[in-house]
């Protein structure tokens, strides 16, 4: 396309339609309403920490081919840190039973023939019991879909798929967790290799997608919060944007990518339906450096915490559906968590290190197959305006690699 495409809203999946469009050449115009671009990705100087930290933990895998050519093309893949293979450390805090899973590399899972590789307690048929999710329908959760075995459930499946849904499993869709299996566990562990972004979700995603953006001469608005969408009279196309300062036209042959959180969207597009239930997180933040030998992230089985991180100078911990955690003092909280961090991670837990607790109420859409069956594809009906999003409809839940995708899809519909 000859025209200017704008792209409203700096998240990854706002970032990632900018990048692949003005790699193709296209005259892009990114807007922020924030004064900072990254959405819910991103890093921020913390006074009481006294250091930069992420508004949370996010994990990556060496399977997230969108992530990985992303990261690539903006050149920061390098930041991105891991053991080199795949292995999970968890513990359990009531028995204080320690085990790492770890995946054998090919497609063939011969992990699960191996009891010093597979989760203690379970018999390789048990993992079985998850094949049923990829072929799920759009209306099963995942307890309906398959019939896990208890320990196994309890010490792999549940911790891990109540982080990548942010949702227990008994309410969370099958069908997006067999999308996920299909992605990760399916190619084998050459695709489940845990990767951090050591120097936080910053320097990973953000400052060096802008960079590039400048770089291909693509023009960037901060504090630039869209209004409302003007619409043609034969409901055809976009033809201006509101700012605050009144419409500005557009010429016949722009387009927008509307990369905003969906209530956001829903307010600016008529008629639009999407998720309209959202998930808690919460991250607790330690200024303490970790032991030797500390795993660089900890599964947690029977407590309150769900993974602890451990970075250079801090432990941290993240803890996922934790809508039943909002109404809890910040300080009962902090101190519960630190004392099952101290337990996981072998230190004394007293006193309680300088620590900091972040609440995001609306972390991201509920992961429900109801919630699912809401999220709008990127095509609408006027020809030059997309939607991204991670909530949208990327058949994956709301994660750093879906909303990635989902930005390449709206680029690739213009």
């Amino acid at each position: 396309m000859a025209g200017t495409v704008h792209v409203i809203g700096a998240g990854l999946a706002g970032l990632a339609a900018a990048v692949r469009l003005a790699t193709r050449g296209v005259a892009v115009v990114l807007h922020e309403a924030a004064p900072q671009a990254g959405g819910r990705c991103r890093s921020y100087f913390d006074r009481q920490l006294n250091a930069v930290i992420d508004n949370g933990n996010h994990l990556v895998l060496s399977g997230n081919s969108t992530m990985r050519e992303f990261t690539r093309l903006i050149g920061s893949e390098h930041t991105l840190t891991g053991p080199g293979r795949a292995e999970f450390a968890f513990v359990d805090l009531e028995s204080d039973e320690r085990w790492t899973v770890r995946l054998s590399e090919g497609r063939l899972p011969w992990w699960i023939f191996d009891k010093r590789a597979r989760v203690p307690g379970t018999k390789w048929s048990d993992y079985l019991s998850l094949a049923p999710l990829l072929r799920a329908g759009p209306h099963a959760t995942m307890t309906d879909a398959m019939h896990c075995p208890p320990a196994l459930y309890k010490r792999l499946i549940h911790p891990l798929f109540l982080a990548v849904l942010n949702a227990d499993p008994a309410e969370g869709s099958a069908q997006m967790a067999g999308a996920v299996i299909r992605e990760t566990l399916v190619p084998g562990g050459k695709a489940c290799h845990p990767l951090i972004a050591s120097e936080g979700l910053d320097v990973t995603f953000v400052t060096p997608a802008l960079a590039y953006l400048e770089a291909k001469g693509a023009r960037v608005m901060m504090q630039h919060r869209v209004r409302a969408l003007h619409y043609a009279a034969d409901d055809s196309r976009v033809e201006a944007i509101d700012f605050g300062d009144g419409p500005q036209a557009l010429a016949a042959d722009d387009a927008v990518v509307l990369a905003v959180p969906p209530n956001v969207a829903a307010s600016l597009v008529p008629g639009l339906t999407t998720p309209d239930e959202y998930r808690a997180i919460v991250n607790a933040h330690y200024q303490v450096a970790p032991p030797p030998g500390c795993p660089p992230m900890i599964g947690v089985v029977n407590g309150v915490s769900d993974w602890i991180f451990a970075f250079d100078t801090r432990l941290s911990v993240t803890i996922s559906g934790a809508d039943h955690l909002l109404d809890e003092s910040r300080e009962s909280l902090a101190m519960r968590i630190w004392e099952e961090v101290a337990k996981a991670c072998k230190i004394a837990s007293t006193p309680m290190p300088v620590w900091q607790l972040v609440r995001e109420k609306r972390a991201t859409f509920a992961a429900t197959p109801a919630q699912d069956r809401r999220r709008p594809g990127a095509k609408t009906r006027w020809r030059n305006l997309v939607l991204a999003g991670d909530w949208t409809a990327t058949g994956l839940p709301a994660t750093i690699e879906g909303a990635l995708r989902s930005g390449n899809r709206a680029a690739d519909l213009l």
